[in-house]
Parts: structure tokens; sequence; C-alpha cells
């Protein structure tokens, strides 16, 4: 098995709970890029948040939405158990102090345990266009989009209900809440732009339905 491990430096200080296990280790800093943990061709990626928590938080969650699909395990101190939360994105956390045998089991656990995608009830899938739930990310073609929130939130109802028309006011109600005071226009910008960053080939899997409003296409 081989592990990626992101530290706040290098050379990083080693981890002992992984030292000791028969894995193939290799160390990174926190702001690696996806391409860099991707060309390692690790099976885990591991985040040291033994010294800085804050940063290994953040490395979390920008790599997550970003459209990494590697399972992430977190290493800290029993200090930092207080702060982690579901937002961190993390799959499991594990302490600096637990033993080999349970660092090991972990580990088999998320590689053996990882759901595939196909089952996946939070992935959302429309020919090369997917979007995960869970990391609130979506690719195209295997490369991330990069979407605020509000786009990520507009192209998951779109996706949620393929081939059914919405008018502006029902997107404004469904996506930005009924206590929204802005316009409809808004539906109409955020529309130009998920387009735009869908790209003029598959632009038309949001399609305008003249009056009406519009509608999401499984295929451009």
């Amino acid at each position: 098995m081989r592990l990626l491990i992101l530290s706040p430096q290098t050379p990083a200080q080693p981890l002992p709970i992984l030292e000791l296990l028969p894995y193939q280790l290799e160390y990174l800093k926190f702001s690696a890029s996806l391409f860099q943990i991707r060309a390692r061709q690790p099976q885990v990626l591991v985040l040291d948040a033994r010294q800085d928590l804050l940063a290994a938080r953040n490395s979390a969650q920008v790599l997550k939405g970003q459209g990494l699909e590697l399972p992430l395990l977190m290493v800290l101190t029993e200090g930092g158990l207080a702060a982690i939360s579901p937002d961190w994105q993390v799959d499991d956390i594990i302490l600096d102090s637990a033993s080999p045998a349970e660092a090991q089991a972990r580990l088999r656990l998320l590689i053996d345990g990882r759901p595939a995608e196909e089952n996946n009830p939070l992935l959302l899938r429309a020919g090369d266009l997917t979007l995960d739930e869970a990391s609130y990310s979506a690719r195209l073609q295997g490369s991330p989009l990069n979407l605020t929130y509000k786009e990520f939130e507009l192209l998951k109802f779109l996706m949620q209900h393929p081939g059914r028309v919405f008018t502006r006011a029902q997107l404004l109600a469904q996506v930005w809440g009924y206590d929204y005071y802005g316009g409809t226009r808004t539906v109409d910008v955020h529309i130009r732009r998920l387009r735009s960053k869908l790209g003029a080939d598959h632009e038309q899997l949001i399609s305008t339905v003249r009056n009406v409003g519009y509608s999401f296409s499984s295929r451009p």
C-alpha cells in the first residue's frame, strides 16, 4: 500500500504509527497540488495535523473541493479532537498515540470499505459531468469545475430533476430560499455562469424553455 502524507513542512517529522507499518510512505507539504498528489498514485492520503490543525483542515477542504477522490485520514493529537467536525471533509481520524494495529485496521477499512461510485447516493452523473454532494465538488470529463456555492446548489437541483422545466421563480425559491428578496434575474446570471464553466461542448446540458424557464438534460 502506498501512503502519501501531507505535512506542514518538509522534511517532515515522521509519524511513528505509520513508519512501523509495511507500507510505502512519501511526504509532501500541505501546499501540494492535486496534480502532484495524483502523480504519486497513493491509495490513501494522510494529513499530519499534529502541529498545525488549522492548516490541515484547510488543506482537506481545498483538496476535496477540487475533486479529490482518495480516502483521507487525518492524524491529530488528543487536543485536536474537540475541534474536528464534519465540514472538515476527512474520511477518518486517528490519534498519533494509536497503536500500529489500529492504524492498519483503519487504513484497511478506508480502502476496502469505501463504497463504489455507482452505489454512492451522494454522487450525481450526467454523461461526462459528475457532481459529488459529499465533497461539494463537480467534475467535467475528469477535470474539476470551480463552482461557487450557489452555482453548485443550482446545478445540483437541476441534475436531481432531469427533463423537468422550472420557472425562474421556482428555482429562486428552491435554491435561494423563499426569504430571498433578490429578483429572478439572479437565476439568469447564475445559469449564464454555469454554462460558461461547462463550456461550448456541454453548455446545452442546461436548456432554455422559451417563456417558461430552464431544464436539465442528461446529454448535451
